[in-house]
């Protein structure tokens, strides 16, 4: 690219709020373990506020100090992110709650937490909001009940009743690639007498296994497959500190790739290799994207870097279900990318964006086809046809999900006429200030 060029380039420098799936687990790792932990760049959005009360509600002691970035001021959150102290009680120094737990809308909480409480010695109740309520977790009764649990899941959903016992190890074979259902898992091996293994049809990510590790147990992985031996004690590391979200990295990753004589740079970035599968099938429809790697200051901890994207030509490619694992939160935006890439993209095994917190294959096929976009659905897979042909303003719903809402929000960017979200409060999920970043790509 000639000099002349990139200074006609439009540069935006974006920070991305902390790592979801990353903070979940060190709260929850850290209230279990023993000693003191310092979380710093924790996420506080909806999600984590339900998981740090939860274990307020059980006893543990966590002080948390909210900051804004400079570019999150003015979007009248509490803070997008904070440092925490977290005085963990110890494997089994949680107390019964007074009352149910009530997760909100987090799925994550309510499907690893469980993990945990299969382990201890007194019975709780775990409800969620309207949506929560209708998610799968037979997933993880399942196998917590075989580890000697008691667990009931009305119709197999949420409110759960579980009642903690004596556990026993299990080599479990789960149908799903799912890293919720593993970490589940895990945890709850924390507290069984032998080796726990989960093996998955494919690897998914693996915040978990790190974490696990970080707080001093070992826990081995090979392949498909990882194990640990317990009963086991966590020991606090002292300090944690979370890199930027990939999941939420993404949607500025793809605006800059759709937007005309763009350049983004986003810093520190979690690059985890089973969370970089969005950049890996960016990369493949001609995106313009580079990485710059940072050494990482926790042993067996995260990797994480910068990302720098330019607008890009995208053209359409085929998407396999392991290459959906790889990106599973990412694929609403991927499937955006699509309609702007010459010719046809077809996407593989999009089974389980179908019990997210909506179904997210409806809620972006119809989002889509508002606008233009030429989608045919078969299944579990999907054809996007003709990309970057004919879009248009709509007006369009969130349908109550985080991703779907800023996936046309990003969408809107870059089309001619204007596409009006309804239901953008879903967005505080994950990525609170969303709204006032964006406004920095107009």
């Amino acid at each position: 690219m000639s000099r002349k060029a990139i200074q006609l380039l439009k540069v935006h420098k974006i920070e991305i709020p902390p790592d979801k799936s990353i903070s979940h687990r060190a709260v929850i790792l850290a209230s279990i373990a023993k000693g003191t932990t310092r979380i710093k760049n924790l996420l506080m959005a909806d999600d984590i506020r339900g998981t740090i009360e939860a274990f307020k509600g059980m006893g543990v002691s966590i002080g948390v100090k909210c900051k804004v970035s400079p570019y999150h001021r003015g979007t009248g959150q509490a803070g997008v992110k904070g440092d925490a102290m977290v005085h963990g009680v110890g494997m089994r120094g949680l107390r019964e709650p007074r009352k149910a737990l009530y997760l909100g809308n987090s799925g994550t909480t309510m499907r690893i937490l469980p993990g945990i409480l299969a382990g201890q010695d007194f019975e709780v109740a775990l409800t969620g909001d309207a949506s929560l309520s209708k998610r799968p977790m037979e997933r993880i009764a399942k196998p917590l009940a075989q580890m000697g649990a008691k667990i009931v899941a009305s119709r197999g959903t949420p409110p759960l009743k579980i009642k903690g016992g004596k556990l026993k190890a299990i080599k479990y074979r789960s149908k799903i690639a799912s890293a919720q259902v593993k970490s589940c898992i895990l945890l709850a091996g924390l507290y069984a007498k032998g080796v726990t293994s989960v093996s998955e049809p494919t690897r998914s990510r693996d915040h978990s296994e790190r974490m696990i590790r970080l707080f001093g147990v070992r826990c081995k992985v090979k392949g498909v497959r990882c194990e640990l031996k317990g009963p086991a004690r966590l020991k606090s590391p002292g300090t944690i500190v979370i890199p930027g979200d990939i999941s939420s990295a993404a949607f500025f990753i793809v605006a800059g790739c759709i937007l005309p004589k763009t350049k983004i740079i986003l810093k520190n970035i979690g690059l985890n290799p089973t969370r970089t599968g969005v950049i890996d099938i960016l990369k493949r429809m001609g995106a313009d994207i580079s990485v710059k790697c940072q050494v990482s200051s926790v042993k067996e901890f995260e990797p994480a870097g910068d990302i720098i994207v330019r607008s890009s030509k995208l053209k359409g490619i085929t998407i396999s279900p392991k290459e959906v694992v790889a990106a599973i939160d990412e694929i609403p935006i991927i499937m955006l990318a699509a309609c702007f890439a010459k010719g046809t993209t077809t996407i593989r095994g999009i089974g389980e964006l179908r019990v997210k917190e909506t179904d997210r294959v409806r809620s972006m096929v119809t989002n889509l086809r508002k606008i233009g976009a030429q989608i045919e659905v078969k299944g579990e897979g999907l054809r996007v046809k003709k990309g970057g042909r004919g879009l248009r303003g709509a007006q369009v719903s969130s349908y109550g999900d985080h991703r779907t809402a800023m996936s046309m929000l990003i969408a809107n960017l870059a089309i001619k006429g204007k596409i009006k979200v309804t239901g953008l409060s879903c967005i505080n999920k994950s990525f609170p200030g969303f709204l006032k970043l964006l406004n920095k790509l107009n």
